[in-house]
């Protein structure tokens, strides 16, 4: 079942974080299905740009609403992924999207203010959501790409001017996450007085934390075992995902974990059978792997459990 996005975070607003997941392909979509199932978890399947120009829009547009039908017990919503203005008036005329993101980060603040409140008037008049993003990230995803000397924390106090002037739904603010599988170079962690001091601002209102993979440390030494050479990867500590939601992040995105376990599960096949030539028994075991993955991260993220009370919720 699909609900809108703001549904999602009234439920889930202080007491658990919705798990954002991106999909490309069938066999993702249908583990993430089955691993949210398994774990009774809403949650949210995201299409970023990169993927609607990688499988095509209605593709993946389709495959969603297939799943839609094979699982009739899922709730979630349905986003798009750091789209441009272009792309987010797609989605939005395509009347498919629960809601959809506007990255316009890069831009200046007034910049960024002019092009978020365009695509809200646009996505509101239709009753669909609109996160925006203030701050930006370090990293690579995609197209998108910050060096670390051009990455920078959210301001709270411009991000309660930001909300009050463009009506964003939800904001992804930058506490010092980043994308890809190099997040960090020691031991730093998560800047949550920027969450408290957004929060004591504009109480109630829904965060989002992007880059928020965690990079787990056993698939990155699976992955260099099977021929990898991914030196120096690491992630957000997953135990830090509770405590943000407590403070308000609705929405934590985890993307750079699924193509790791993808790597490591297609790395350990073919060194393991190199006489195998068919892609479906290799799809099979991906879909499995990927389905606890996923269930496992909602367990981390608070919202395992609580599929049931979101459907009930929904008049």
């Amino acid at each position: 079942m699909i609900i809108t996005t703001n549904q999602l975070f009234e439920q889930a607003y202080g007491k658990y974080a919705i798990g954002a997941y991106n999909i490309n392909n069938a066999e993702q979509t249908m583990g993430l299905f089955r691993g949210c199932l398994d774990s009774k978890a809403p949650f949210i399947i995201q299409i970023s740009k990169g993927a609607r120009n990688y499988t095509n829009k209605l593709m993946l547009e389709s495959m969603i609403r297939a799943a839609d039908q094979i699982f009739p017990d899922a709730v979630f919503a349905v986003h798009l992924d750091h789209g441009d203005e272009a792309a987010c008036y797609d989605c939005i005329k395509s009347g498919f999207y629960s809601s959809v993101m506007i990255d316009a980060s890069h831009e200046d603040f007034e910049g960024n203010i002019a092009t978020t409140k365009r695509v809200v008037d646009a996505a509101h008049a239709k009753g669909i959501s609109v996160e925006a993003e203030l701050g930006q990230l370090g990293g690579v995803e995609e197209d998108i790409q910050v060096s670390e000397d051009k990455a920078h924390l959210t301001d709270p106090i411009q991000a309660a001017e930001f909300i009050e002037r463009t009506g964003c739904d939800s904001l992804a603010c930058a506490i010092g996450t980043s994308h890809g599988a190099f997040k960090f170079a020691g031991s730093q962690g998560l800047h949550f007085e920027v969450v408290e001091a957004i929060q004591k601002l504009k109480p109630g209102y829904p965060l989002v934390m992007h880059g928020s993979s965690s990079v787990p440390q056993d698939e990155v030494e699976r992955i260099n075992a099977a021929g990898g050479a991914l030196k120096g990867a690491k992630g957000v500590d997953a135990n830090q995902y509770l405590p943000a939601a407590k403070l308000g992040v609705c929405k934590i995105n985890i993307d750079t974990d699924g193509r790791l376990v993808w790597t490591r599960v297609h790395r350990e096949f073919f060194r393991d059978k190199p006489e195998v030539f068919d892609f479906r028994p290799i799809g099979i075991v991906f879909m499995d792997e990927y389905a606890k993955f996923i269930a496992s991260r909602n367990v981390l993220l608070g919202s395992a459990g609580h599929l049931d009370e979101v459907r009930a919720s929904i008049k």
